[in-house]
């Protein structure tokens, strides 16, 4: 494991509750939508207690079925651009305001590997989407190391940006 994924691993408690603080002074509630995570950004985010004044909920949408019977994603889109896109992730943050009473999502699609990986999408792919009132980003990034490093980093990243987004809003 490279410092980087130490070093996120380590201050991610601190990005939660940065988040937590800023969405209650803000009113809103978050949702997650996640599929390579398998649920881990809405744990560390509910490790914190007194989450549910600010956590709606978290689907985990690992299958192609899950992120088209729980968060409306188009199985054609689905189909034509694969579950690890850019049309993907945004469907899914969507989806998962949509689909919940938070007025923010996070969302993330992605190859953790270490199986899985394509030319076109190698292991350590992730697209992420974020929802914050209504204002869409996407987002590719590349990590490197082992499924764990990969995760982690995507929980961190996912995250950090969601909680500079809010803090733009």
């Amino acid at each position: 494991m490279n410092d980087a994924s130490s070093e996120s691993e380590s201050d991610t408690p601190a990005l939660v509750l940065q988040l937590a603080e800023l969405l209650q002074q803000q009113g809103r509630m978050m949702a997650t939508a996640e599929s390579c995570t398998g649920g881990l950004i809405a744990g560390a985010c509910t490790d914190l207690s007194g989450s549910s004044n600010w956590f709606e909920r978290g689907f985990v949408t690992y299958s192609n079925a899950a992120k088209t019977e729980l968060l409306g994603v188009d199985a054609a889109l689905i189909a034509a651009e694969g579950a690890v896109s850019e049309p993907v992730a945004r469907a899914m943050a969507e989806g998962a305001v949509a689909r919940s009473q938070a007025q923010v999502a996070v969302a993330v699609t992605g190859v953790a590997g270490p199986t899985g990986g394509s030319a076109e999408k190698p292991v350590g792919t992730v697209w992420f989407g974020w929802s914050v009132a209504g204002c869409l980003r996407t987002e590719r990034r590349r990590f490197d190391g082992d499924r764990a490093a990969v995760r982690a980093a995507t929980v961190h990243h996912a995250l950090q940006t969601l909680l500079t987004l809010l803090r733009a809003a």
